[in-house]
């Protein structure tokens, strides 16, 4: 149940859009290619897509509920998983309700009868879902509280217009493919601003929102955010909480009538969700074994060189863990052609829609998503956890800790990772160091707070809320995007609220009791790894290290500019762009990174795209 669109109309009749209907079905087919269905009344227009994960003959959408005349009183069209539906199917079996299938979708639609669109509150998972509530014609918008699913919105002449992705609201007809400087700076910015997008006119639903539309305007609430409280429990009873925690949410998540699986990198946090989903298969009887995957360079087999933050390659602690689990593992090898394949970056930035930094990395993961899709339906990963228990180097590096800007850019030249080849004029003039210094400002004034953490607690708090805020943003887009763009639904446990709420209140010092990073979940998952990947390092998603692959893109770039009727040539600093091409020194010299020259390909990949840039 992947993939969302609609749109609302006060003035025209919906049902004379018969073209509409048409296009807004085909918008989101990779989202969801089992099924798509649609309702159709004079003010309102919704067309789901489904990839059927759970109840695969029930779930149809969208659902609806009728009143004692069989009039329609309330559409759902929902996208995403409610991992505790047992429980709310229970709580409103006991109000009277009754259910004709086993689909999460109905038990968020009687949710909503029952509570109306705090509902929200009620449900544990990973969500976005649109009801159109007849008897008010008013549209209700809810998104899950850490934005695993996406949900975007634009107004338009005669009401609002919703989906899963911009371009499936392109295909309402009510907004174009239009960026402008505000929209290009959010694009080429390295942390989100929550509700904005590149897009003229359109806005996201915030994570933990809900969007009330009606003929009275919109209106828009929170009805999640952390929740400052001092912690109560020991060391031995914080590890043992969060090990009780993460037993109970992987075994949630591992539910699906469809074949599950699992990213294994040989890292703390994707090894302990391998450990446990083999746990809960195990003994629920299931003779196959878990279905592992994993991705590697092939340049870095005989060539990786240590770096700040790789000691090592992935791939001898992901054998060692596939081998201590016997999963059904496969390896994805990465070459310079995938990389530099102009149709996969293209693919990778159509289904981003924005420039991305670290092409590499996206390419390879939406590679890995398509080899995934092959085996699985359905795969786990280890998202969130640095951020929720302190895996990344910014949180121990005094340096980064003190920054007076989001931790991971640290120095300044850092926030021009995306822009290093635009114009010098354009660049000024968007003033990216200006906007990362508003966005650090509004995110800090909305940490929730105790009132009484010391200095020092007080900024890992506040680290902590940024990356789960922010940083986080950026993972969870990358995950859904490139998993739905081969059809693959990517499930989060480290992004359940629960276990989020219950470690947003653990003191540092406990999450560091033993002065490695992540050490509480270590304690907490250290009867299930191995010694050596257990203590391993923090080691992000590799980054290729082939030479060849900086020529490759050198020379893409070459050939985007070549032709001055290219559009991207009015975003960018001729002179600049010279020099690169004519000295491959010039760019380490000059502060451009790799990312810049990847933003300037995809940049020609946006634009050739279909997107207009006005500015």
């Amino acid at each position: 149940m992947c993939g969302i669109v609609g749109l609302i109309s006060f003035t025209d009749d919906l049902t004379r859009r018969p073209e509409l209907l048409t296009a807004m079905r085909g918008a989101l087919a990779l989202r969801g290619p089992d099924a798509v269905g649609e309702w159709v009344s004079a003010r309102a227009l919704l067309v789901p897509r489904r990839l059927a994960v759970v109840d695969l003959e029930g779930g149809r959408q969208p659902m609806v509920a009728t009143d004692a005349t069989g009039a329609d009183t309330v559409v759902l069209s929902y996208t995403g998983e409610v991992f505790n539906a047992d429980g709310v199917r229970a709580e409103l079996r006991r109000r009277g309700h009754e259910f004709r299938e086993r689909s999460d979708t109905e038990v968020v639609l009687r949710a909503y009868e029952e509570w109306g669109p705090s509902c929200a509150e009620r449900l544990r998972g990973m969500f976005a879902f649109a009801v159109w509530d007849v008897r008010r014609e008013e549209l209700v918008l809810i998104r899950d509280r850490f934005g695993i699913y996406p949900l975007y919105y634009a107004d338009t002449a005669a009401g609002l217009a919703f989906g899963s992705e911009p371009k499936a609201l392109f295909t309402t007809g009510a907004i174009e493919p239009v960026v402008d400087g505000a929209g290009l700076l959010e694009a080429l910015s390295f942390t989100p601003t929550p509700g904005h997008v590149p897009f003229r006119g359109m806005r996201e639903v915030i994570p933990g929102e809900v969007v009330r539309f009606g003929r009275d305007g919109l209106r828009r609430h929170r009805y999640w955010n952390f929740t400052p409280a001092r912690h109560r429990d020991d060391l031995a009873a914080t590890e043992h909480r969060v090990r009780e925690l993460l037993e109970d949410i992987v075994r949630q998540q591992v539910a699906a009538d469809v074949p599950i699986s699992s990213m294994l990198s040989g890292g703390l946090d994707s090894s302990a969700v391998c450990a446990l989903a083999g746990r809960v298969l195990a003994g629920s009887g299931r003779a196959e074994p878990l279905k592992t995957f994993s991705m590697e360079f092939s340049y870095h087999l005989d060539h990786f060189r240590p770096d700040e933050v790789h000691d090592s390659p992935d791939s001898p602690y992901v054998a060692k863990m596939a081998a201590h689990l016997g999963t059904e593992h496969r390896e994805l090898l990465i070459d310079r052609g995938h990389l530099s394949d102009r149709d996969g970056q293209a693919e990778v930035v159509r289904a981003m829609e924005r420039p991305v930094a670290g092409l590499d990395m996206y390419v390879s993961l939406y590679r890995l998503s398509q080899e995934v899709r092959r085996f699985s339906t359905v795969t786990l990963t280890g998202d969130g956890s640095d951020e929720l228990f302190g895996g990344y180097m910014w949180f121990h590096d005094p340096y980064y800790v003190r920054a007076k800007t989001f931790p991971w850019l640290g120095a300044s030249h850092q926030m021009e990772f995306l822009s290093g080849l635009l114009r010098r004029d354009l660049h000024r003039r968007l003033d990216f160091p200006g906007h990362e210094r508003e966005s650090y400002r509004a995110a800090l004034a909305e940490v929730p707070l105790t009132g009484d953490e010391t200095p020092h607690e007080r900024r890992m708090r506040e680290i902590t809320y940024l990356n789960m805020t922010r940083y986080l943003r950026v993972i969870l887009d990358r995950k859904d995007r490139l998993g739905m763009a081969a059809s693959v639904e990517g499930r989060v446990p480290f992004c359940d609220h629960v276990l989020a709420e219950y470690v947003y209140n653990v003191p540092w010092e406990m999450k560091v009791a033993d002065g490695r990073e992540k050490s509480l979940l270590r304690a907490a998952v250290r009867d299930l790894l191995p010694e050596d990947v257990l203590a391993r390092r923090k080691s992000p998603f590799p980054t290729a290290q082939d030479p060849a692959y900086r020529t490759a893109l050198r020379e893409q770039l070459r050939a985007v500019v070549a032709d001055p009727a290219n559009p991207v040539n009015e975003l960018l600093e001729p002179e600049r762009v010279k020099s690169v091409l004519e000295d491959p020194s010039y760019g380490l010299r000059a502060g451009v990174t790799r990312m810049s020259i990847e933003a300037a390909v995809q940049l020609h990949h946006w634009l050739a795209s279909g997107v207009t840039v006005s500015l």
